[in-house]
């Protein structure tokens, strides 16, 4: 399916931000009290507890008495996703939307609260009412499942039926999970109209590196053992010790994250994956003649991921319960791609398709990047609008995919492992031409090309090279433009006037760029939104009136991104 032109998306879905760029350029905000970062009172939806789940209540009265400005009708019920609670008391309650017993796709809302808990405004992933579904499809399950089936070409997984409201008349509609494709890891969600049963949306369910990739025993104790790895060289791995002697790829030191092997099969949830044991506790070869070695490059990679989200943002794990991340090594047969699985909540890494990439695809930026994208499933939920057998397309889902390399790109400088030099490139280990995947100085050198400025026709574009724009305003942030060297590696980054854009540092801009992410974006998400929401995040942080509040706006102008040419939904 072509992607919808850009007005019609925006008519479509259209995400409402607390205050407009002006009103957060001139509003008064508490200063940032920390100073150097974020450490977020977080907790996931299900196990909010004492003031977690009174933020959440009051929240909930919120959306309901500010109905007007919420879109919360007297059938719908909110299912609170994750509470956050700023250092300076402010309170950010993520809902989900179920409309008659039937969940509302599209209908995603942030409410946000003062230090009292008193309602301060909404982020909306739509303008448009929520009328209540039709209860009775004439699609059957089974039909729906058929059909599914057929069109991604798989066996069928997890269905229910839901409001898409990604559609014109907002129509029950049937969402039928289809796995075990050869060509895709992790498999599509298709969504299908439950009247008659027309193809609304179909998406993968593992979110990818590149458009390229698009082809086909009881623990007993924790232990620091080591690997020789492809990429990363000799690197400490977290292991269990178990009661027979061995060890696995287990560290219970970082919430049990884990690597096992799927041996050329494609198993879509991590317990079909096979447990790697090593009876020295020294992993790996440095070679692909060892499956163990692919491994290593994963579980330090895990780690890393791991820790940078834990001492960067004070957030435990993808989901912020303490559990570690998972991935499964040697998926498939000769799959260019790693991904992101929200089916199984794991990365699924192909070993390369023997033509852009030969080795592999287990470098340190690709596990932070597809753990990033398990993040951004997990709060703003960012979303493609369309998809056809080129690509995915919409402004949301390259603005998914720029957060994954921003966050890859931290992940790497967090980890100052000189074996793979940290930088602001994406995927420099993977790609022989022209020596990386993406790059975020000046993402139109990459190929395909990536896209420097913004224009009305980016969302038109595939969701990879289209990330340039969100990539393109983050680097400028951190590091401004012009040439320079960064450990060794050249930069020159231009704007799209010719102005002047001083960079306020790497750790500032992950911050602003972590808390719009986890504040202030919802699943429909634009370009344009994500400066409001970039703004209102500086404006929290540092000032409404600061330096790095003004350094957002400039980035972005750099980029093409203003108030005065924001579209009109």
């Amino acid at each position: 399916m072509r992607a919808l032109p850009n007005s019609r998306r925006r008519t479509v879905a259209t995400a409402i931000g607390v205050l407009t760029a002006a009103a957060v350029l001139g509003a008064a905000s508490a200063a940032f009290l920390s100073g150097s970062g974020t450490t977020d009172a977080e907790i996931p939806a299900v196990a909010l507890k004492g003031p977690f789940a009174e933020v959440a209540r009051a929240a909930q009265k919120a959306a309901t008495a500010h109905a007007k400005e919420t879109g919360v009708g007297e059938t719908e019920s909110l299912t609170p996703k994750d509470v956050l609670i700023d250092p300076e008391g402010k309170r950010h309650v993520r809902f989900d939307r179920v409309l008659d017993g039937v969940p509302v796709k599209g209908g995603d809302l942030v409410i946000h609260l003062d230090a009292h808990n008193a309602y301060r405004g909404v982020t909306r992933a739509t303008l448009r009412k929520v009328d209540p579904p039709a209860l009775s499809p004439r699609l059957t399950a089974g039909q729906a499942a058929a059909r599914a089936s057929t069109v991604a070409k798989g066996s069928v997984g997890k269905r229910k039926l839901i409001t898409d409201l990604g559609k014109d008349k907002a129509p029950l509609a049937h969402r039928v999970d289809v796995v075990d494709r050869q060509d895709r890891s992790g498999g599509h969600s298709v969504v299908l109209d439950a009247r008659g049963g027309t193809v609304l949306s179909s998406a993968p369910l593992a979110e990818g590196i590149s458009p390229a990739s698009r082809r086909p025993g009881a623990a007993a104790a924790e232990k620091a053992g080591t690997g020789s790895s492809l990429y990363a060289g000799q690197v400490p791995l977290g292991t269990t010790k178990r009661a027979d002697g061995t060890f696995t790829l287990k560290d219970p030191g970082r919430g049990n994250l884990e690597t096992r092997d799927a041996r050329s099969r494609t198993p879509t949830d991590f317990s079909s994956g096979k447990v790697f044991t090593d009876k020295d506790d020294r992993w790996g070869n440095g070679e692909n003649s060892d499956p163990a070695t692919a491994a290593v490059d994963v579980h330090y990679g895990l780690s890393a991921t791991y820790d940078f989200y834990a001492r960067t943002f004070g957030r435990k794990g993808i989901y912020n319960d303490g559990q570690g991340p998972r991935a499964i090594v040697h998926w498939g047969n000769k799959v260019g791609n790693a991904g992101w699985s929200d089916t199984c909540r794991c990365i699924l890494y192909g070993d390369g398709d023997g033509r852009r990439f030969t080795t592999p695809l287990v470098s340190l930026d690709s596990t932070a990047h597809e753990l990033s994208h398990g993040v951004v499933s997990a709060t703003a939920n960012l979303q493609p609008t369309s998809e056809d057998a080129r690509g995915l397309y919409g402004e949301p889902g390259s603005l998914n995919e720029s957060l994954a390399d921003i966050f890859a790109a931290g992940v790497e400088f967090n980890a100052d492992n000189e074996a793979t030099t940290p930088n602001y490139l994406y995927g420099e280990k993977l790609a022989p031409e022209p020596g990386w995947i993406r790059r975020l100085d000046k993402p139109s050198l990459s190929k395909p090309s990536g896209v420097d400025y913004w224009d009305t026709d980016v969302g038109d574009r595939d969701v990879h090279p289209g990330s340039g724009v969100s990539s393109h305003a983050f680097y400028l942030l951190a590091e401004g433009n012009g040439k320079k060297t960064i450990r060794g590696v050249n930069y020159d980054s231009p704007t799209i006037d010719g102005s002047t854009v001083k960079g306020i540092g790497r750790a500032r801009a992950l911050q602003i760029f972590y808390r719009a992410l986890t504040r202030y974006m919802v699943s429909t998400t634009d370009f344009h939104q994500a400066r409001i929401a970039t703004l209102q995040a500086a404006a929290d942080m540092y000032g409404a009136d600061s330096a790095e509040c003004r350094t957002v706006d400039k980035a972005w102008a750099a980029v093409n991104v203003t108030e005065a040419n924001t579209p009109k939904p």
